[in-house]
């Protein structure tokens, strides 16, 4: 699963890019929880939690239905 997510990451990376931020996937448990940690400009972001759960996490989920949530580490 830990590729389809990585590979799923690089679909909205440049989102992130194009803001001056990026994302790093750090774990991918078992049990469908993707951890991930926002570098760059969406590290300090307030709209930080928007974009992990309306944008990272709406597309984790809607390519791979087995996740069932993103977390910022």
């Amino acid at each position: 699963m830990r590729e389809r997510v990585e590979k799923t990451l690089e679909e909205v990376r440049p989102m992130l890019q194009a803001d001056g931020g990026d994302v790093e996937l750090v774990d991918v448990s078992d049990d469908g929880i993707v951890k991930v940690r926002l570098t760059g400009a969406c590290g300090g972001c307030p709209m930080s939690t928007y974009t992990l759960k309306m944008g990272i996490e709406k597309r984790l989920k809607e390519a791979i239905p087995e996740i069932k949530s993103v977390e910022q580490v």
